[in-house]
């Protein structure tokens, strides 16, 4: 069966987890991806692959399956050399480098396309390739609090609280760029030329927050943490702890879910009160107090067939253990021929024609470097010296 992107080769210079991701997104849908690796003193504190325990960590890394590695020493002109054969065959570049970085290695979208113009070239940063913060650092709790969402995740004092890197280094950052370099790919099919997209982190995490900014540009209100409808501030719509100090999440919006929780908890009297705030206090407390009479699961196995929104708050041994979670093929299992049966988490990208699939587990760097130049038509002799020159590894 054709997978959707077999065709589409890309070079992958990302480090870190934003670009990796967007990576993972071409190369579990087909895209024939090779990351282009630093030198081992140079990788600062990533997998060198030397010992069992690495090796075995690298077999369970999805950010790094269905890849090729090669190790270039790209300050070097020899490997520069080989880099801009590689992108010659090439279709897409990926870096997520501070702005200025690939121009001072000689491997900027300016460079590579005068080299391919039809390259697509992707380039992931915190603050984007223009502004005045462009070459600011940061990380993800960086991008969340500069784009807003962070003051709208808070605890019950007001505190913002950290969330993990799903916002900007994944969604932000990582799916933006991946959407970014398919609506390319589908313009050079149509222009014959390719382009440069530029994704900023920050930019992304604003776009995540399309409806709240809406609000805010039509009534000029800042959205509140925990007050609004879809932040705490709904007692139909929040989390409540149950009898043994797990956690049911309630998502009763529209009027029939609402009156068919309200008929299950035999408190009809509620029904015409959903949108009443002045009875949110009363509802809070009934909530809070009959959601601790019976356990989690209990509550589930009660409520998850009567048309309510209501479902557990999983931790994430029991996520992949939910016979919903299994029917969709959200944990993938690949034999390793070290280290036997290998799990990962699958694709969620379901294509009824041509659906993505895990080919290989991550390469140890550079594990590919011989095969790569091989098939740009050095000999073997041309690759020892390659290697001895410490120009690839």
């Amino acid at each position: 069966m054709p997978l959707p992107l077999e065709d589409i080769k890309v070079l992958d210079l990302c480090r870190l987890a934003p670009g990796s991701f967007c990576t993972m997104i071409l190369g579990d849908l087909g895209a024939d991806v090779l990351r282009i690796e630093e030198p081992e003193g140079e990788r600062r504190g990533r997998p060198l692959a030397t010992n069992a325990d690495e090796k075995r960590s690298l077999a369970f890394s999805p950010t790094r399956r269905n890849k090729r590695s090669i190790i270039l020493n790209l300050k070097m002109d020899g490997a520069r050399d080989i880099f801009y054969q590689l992108a010659k065959r090439a279709d897409v570049v990926v870096e997520g480098f501070r702005p200025g970085v690939v121009r001072r290695l000689g491997v900027d979208y300016d460079t590579v396309s005068r080299v391919n113009p039809r390259i697509v070239y992707c380039s992931i940063s915190g603050y984007g390739q223009k502004g005045p913060y462009r070459k600011t650092p940061g990380h993800d709790i960086n991008y969340v609090a500069m784009s807003g969402a962070l003051s709208l995740i808070t605890d019950g004092e007001g505190r913002p609280v950290v969330p993990a890197n799903l916002l900007a280094d994944l969604a932000g950052g990582g799916m933006q760029a991946a959407i970014g370099i398919l609506a390319a790919l589908m313009a050079r099919h149509k222009t014959g030329r390719g382009q440069m997209v530029d994704i900023a982190m920050t930019d992304g995490v604003i776009y995540l927050l399309a409806n709240v900014v809406a609000r805010y540009f039509s009534h000029g209100e800042l959205p509140q943490p925990r007050e609004g409808p879809l932040t705490g501030g709904l007692p139909h719509y929040n989390v409540y702890e149950t009898r043994d100090g797990r956690y049911i999440a309630l998502g009763a919006l529209e009027p029939w879910f609402w009156e068919n929780l309200c008929r299950a908890l035999e408190r009809e009297d509620l029904i015409p009160y959903q949108n009443n705030t002045d009875k949110y206090k009363e509802i809070f407390a009934f909530l809070t107090q009959v959601f601790r009479t019976k356990t989690r699961d209990e509550w589930f196995s009660l409520l998850g067939d009567k048309d309510t929104c209501v479902t557990p708050v999983y931790t994430l041994d029991e996520v992949f253990a939910d016979p919903q979670i299994q029917q969709r093929r959200m944990v993938a299992e690949i034999h390793h021929p070290t280290w036997g049966k290998v799990q990962q988490v699958g694709i969620p990208i379901k294509l009824t024609e041509t659906p993505g699939q895990i080919r290989s587990l991550a390469p140890y760097p550079g594990q590919h470097t011989e095969e790569v130049l091989a098939e740009l038509g050095y000999r073997p002799e041309q690759i020892r010296e390659l290697q001895a020159a410490k120009i690839v590894g």
